[in-house]
């Protein structure tokens, strides 16, 4: 069982607050210049006057951005638009190639790292599957062969623009089943230090589940639907928050914590202290399939498993479906988003089954303003590396309101 851990408040990642700050020409300029090439990236192939409807921006504005992006290769010529009366006019997409970025899942049964171009393409990639590892280990990891490939794929060195680090709040502190003693050390170490280099590219860190959602967000489905709850099945269970295209933090930077809610479903209608993270993670399943007499090294074999081992993994799906009934009402009562996305290791089967199961018990409710439903996240098992990947990628290119904020 996993035992329920009360985090305690961040000062990571909060929230930056009302800003009273105006924007001045030159931070109007930037924003316009990354929203223009959003543009482009989502719509592409994108004509200059469509680019102008969609952005609200002049027709010379949007010619002059756009000459300026592809000065600086982030944007190129497609081909004519044919079809249409007069001149066809010139189509432009994002170039792929114009930067890249690297993402470093760390979690508590593996490191993925994936190289990511600015089409979302995954270059190249780097996992091992480890129980706990510790922070020698991602050294290892990150300096040995899995490393030293993943920088040798990069077409071009200096397009690189950084380094996102993706893991779980609290990494250290959260009590799961064979967590070593020895995994105390994530608690007083900074995790951009085992990638920092002296002159080399800059680094982020961010909490997984969020990480995954802002992939699902610029990569998935919030391209469509920019409003949604994005649910990180790992090996604990968290979830981030994305409000009209933007991850919205909360106060500490702890928006989404899914795993830490109390479960009345997991002990018959009282809770006492077990969390919804105590049913619906990998540690859970596995626990419950060890139980059966199974074990699996990864979570793709679980496909593999008997059918005795198949009927463990449906029964804990019943249990999951009922674990987050009444998180999702919640959800949807309180922040009524577009959908309900479930991401994470698991295989999209189960994913898929899981949802079915969730939406089924959804559907028999009545009374409730408007409930949405689960579906699979878009982006794969390597949500929350891709995601990671993203991070340097939104902080110098792409449009948020924290940008417009900064201060030139």
């Amino acid at each position: 069982m996993v035992n329920q851990f009360v985090p305690e408040a961040s000062t990571r990642r909060r929230s930056a607050g009302a800003s009273f700050s105006g924007a001045n020409l030159e931070r109007v300029g930037d924003h316009n210049q990354r929203v223009t090439l959003q543009a482009v990236r989502a719509r592409g192939p994108v004509t200059r006057v469509e680019l102008a409807e969609a952005t609200g921006l002049t027709p010379p504005a949007v010619a002059n951005i756009t000459k300026r992006l592809m000065d600086m290769g982030l944007v190129l010529e497609a081909g004519r638009l044919q079809g249409g009366r007069g001149q066809p006019a010139m189509t432009l997409i994002a170039n792929p190639e114009g930067c890249f970025s690297i993402g470093i899942h760390i979690d508590r049964d593996h490191i993925t790292a994936t190289l990511v171009d600015f089409a979302g393409e995954v270059r190249a990639r780097a996992s091992q599957e480890i129980a706990f590892p510790l922070p020698q280990d991602v050294t290892a990891f990150w300096t040995g062969e899995p490393g030293r490939g993943l920088l040798a794929s990069l077409p071009t060195p200096d397009r690189l623009l950084g380094i996102g680090v993706a893991l779980p709040d609290d990494f250290g502190k959260v009590a799961l089943p064979h967590r070593p003693a020895s995994f105390d050390a994530w608690n007083s170490l900074d995790p951009a230090s085992l990638f920092t280099d002296v002159g080399g590219p800059p680094v982020f860190v961010e909490n997984d589940a969020a990480a995954a959602a802002l992939a699902e967000l610029q990569y998935g489905h919030g391209l469509s639907k920019p409003s949604f709850f994005y649910v990180l099945i790992a090996a604990g269970l968290g979830g981030g928050l994305i409000i009209e295209g933007e991850h919205f933090r909360g106060a500490d930077g702890r928006s989404g914590e899914l795993g830490f809610l109390p479960s009345r479903a997991a002990l018959g209608g009282a809770s006492n202290g077990v969390s919804v993270q105590s049913v619906v993670s990998l540690s859970a399943l596995y626990a419950q399939i060890e139980m059966g007499g199974f074990s699996v090294a990864d979570p793709g074999a679980l496909l593999d498993l008997p059918p005795a081992g198949q009927a463990l993994i449906s029964d804990w799906i019943e249990r999951a479906a009922d674990a987050l009934t009444d998180p999702m009402i919640n959800i949807s009562c309180l922040i009524n988003p577009e959908a309900v996305y479930l991401g994470g290791r698991l295989p999209a089967a189960i994913v898929d089954q899981l949802a079915t199961a969730l939406n089924t018990r959804l559907a028999a409710l009545t009374g409730l303003p408007a409930i949405a439903r689960a579906r699979r996240a878009a982006t794969s098992a390597d949500g929350p590396a891709i995601g990671a990947a993203i991070l340097p990628i939104i902080d110098q290119l792409l449009p948020s309101r924290a940008t417009l904020r900064k201060t030139p």
